[in-house]
């Protein structure tokens, strides 16, 4: 085996390599966005206690607990949610579709960019979504957040670039 020969398959390797790690990282990173959206935080209160016992002054310790659930499904976070709603340009009748369908989307994208299914078309579509998310928050000033999501589409691009490279894939022309 030549030198180049050499040469040309550690490249190809390394596309390999760099395919599916940019896949793996936008699946993640959209499915646990996704999981996200089912949390929320449970309060309790306990009695304090002195010497191994209840204490008698009434006194109480408060703690929060992460958890998850579809009660607590929220696409638009709320505090986001009154901002969107002021603001003149929203599309008023599909704001609430976004917030009932952004979570399982985000879902579904991640579990078939992991998964390699349809890759191609895949990333397209969270492409897609990544635009209007960036529309939103430009609409309401949140410029750190459309720098992210700037971040998150140059790896979109990077991986539909090296998607020619992608071995572990299920409708690799898709």
């Amino acid at each position: 085996m030549s030198n180049e020969d050499t040469a040309t398959s550690g490249n190809q390797l390394a596309l390999v390599y760099g395919a599916l790690l940019t896949r793996v990282w936008l699946g993640v990173r959209a499915l646990q966005t996704g999981i996200e959206k089912y949390a929320g935080t449970s309060l309790s209160e306990k009695a304090v206690n002195i010497d191994g016992k209840a204490n008698e002054y009434g006194l109480t310790a408060s703690s929060s607990v992460k958890e998850y659930a579809l009660s607590n499904y929220h696409g638009v976070p709320q505090a986001l949610m009154a901002k969107f709603e002021a603001e003149p340009l929203m599309l008023k009748f599909a704001l609430p579709l976004y917030d009932k369908i952004l979570g399982p989307v985000l879902l579904a994208l991640g579990i078939t960019i992991l998964l390699g299914i349809a890759n191609r078309t895949s990333l397209f579509l969270l492409g897609l979504l990544y635009i209007s998310l960036t529309w939103g928050l430009i609409l309401i000033k949140q410029d750190d957040g459309v720098s992210w999501l700037g971040v998150h589409m140059i790896l979109i691009v990077m991986a539909l670039a090296l998607a020619p490279h992608n071995r572990f894939a299920i409708l690799k022309k898709w």
